[in-house]
């Protein structure tokens, strides 16, 4: 049993979550408020302060020893400070000086939330016992992060392994970050569901439109389903390659709404990414689904925290 605690926020632009959380990766108690995303940004943080509110009220609450923080990006740890793009109330806004001095000035580990969950999945979930690791979400965007020689590797700012922004087709649609056939641009469930649309597919009575929906027609055998899906297997391919190649990964894992796609997505992802993974050094390459569900982003939080405990004992040693 772990005597010590760490508090784990994950922020993103449906809900903020909080938790404390022990060192086995235990979730001890929750606090949840929704995003005010359309607010502006003291508002914003107000609902953090909430969530804080009812973790520092837990008597729990004295064993904790520092906060980790997963949250939709673009972040910059080095800074202190979150632009995420579906709140535009945070620009550049000091998320880690405001939520220490909510603390009583804890340290605060902060981490894109791409990165949290490839913390969550190295921990406990299906890159566990991978020394060198992708793990991605593909849902409304494509984000994630890297595990190499065994430790997480979030990157100056944070940021790092953040595929989706991979460009995978020199002249392919422009993207909203700037750039020309991104991963994500292809392989997000609204693309695939835009690519299914503009290729014939319609769908059923309900009138739903999400790659969900996409999936299950391609299940069905719907042939613009169907291709829209292997299109953006294609494109996830070529980004894993691309990254195993630079670094010598050896598994990828991929989660997000895009990820329960099951068979429909892995088995075209699999048969492309043999024709990009050629090399003899990725050969091996391995892709799975992630594991660790909806509790990834706290998980990966609280890893990141006790992580930086760990590194700190190491470092003064």
């Amino acid at each position: 049993m772990h005597t010590d605690l760490v508090a784990a926020l994950d922020i993103g632009g449906t809900k903020i979550a909080g938790a404390l959380v022990d060192g086995d990766g235990a979730i001890l108690v929750r606090a949840q408020r929704p995003t005010p995303a359309r607010e502006d940004g003291e508002t914003v943080m107000g609902a953090v302060e909430a969530v804080l509110g009812e973790l520092t009220a837990s008597p729990l609450w004295t064993r904790v020893h520092s906060v980790g923080i997963g949250s939709a990006g673009p972040v910059d740890a080095s800074a202190g400070t979150v632009s995420p793009v579906n709140v535009p109330g945070w620009r550049g806004f000091p998320l880690v000086a405001r939520v220490r001095a909510v603390t009583g000035e804890l340290p605060v580990e902060l981490i894109g939330d791409g990165v949290a969950i490839t913390a969550a999945e190295h921990w406990q979930g299906a890159a566990r016992g991978h020394d060198n690791a992708l793990c991605m979400v593909v849902s409304t965007g494509v984000g994630g992060g890297l595990v190499l020689n065994g430790r997480l590797h979030p990157g100056p700012t944070g940021n790092a392994g953040h595929i989706g922004h991979i460009s995978v087709d020199l002249d392919g649609d422009l993207c909203p970050c700037g750039a020309r056939g991104c991963v994500e641009r292809i392989a997000s469930g609204p693309h695939i569901a835009r690519r299914a649309l503009d290729n014939g597919w319609r769908p059923g009575p309900d009138g739903d439109t999400t790659a969900a929906a996409v999936a299950a027609a391609a299940r069905a055998g719907d042939p613009a389903a169907l291709a829209a899906f292997d299109r953006a297997a294609q494109a996830l391919a070529a980004g894993i390659a691309a990254t195993a190649t630079l670094v010598e990964i050896d598994i990828a894992v991929i989660g997000g709404g895009v990820g329960k796609a099951g068979d429909v997505l892995f088995a075209p992802l699999r048969r492309h990414l043999a024709s990009y993974a050629t090399l003899s050094f990725v050969q091996g390459l391995t892709v799975v689904p992630a594991q660790m569900g909806t509790d990834a982003g706290l998980v990966g939080a609280a890893a990141a925290a006790l992580g930086r405990r760990e590194g700190a004992a190491a470092a003064g040693v």
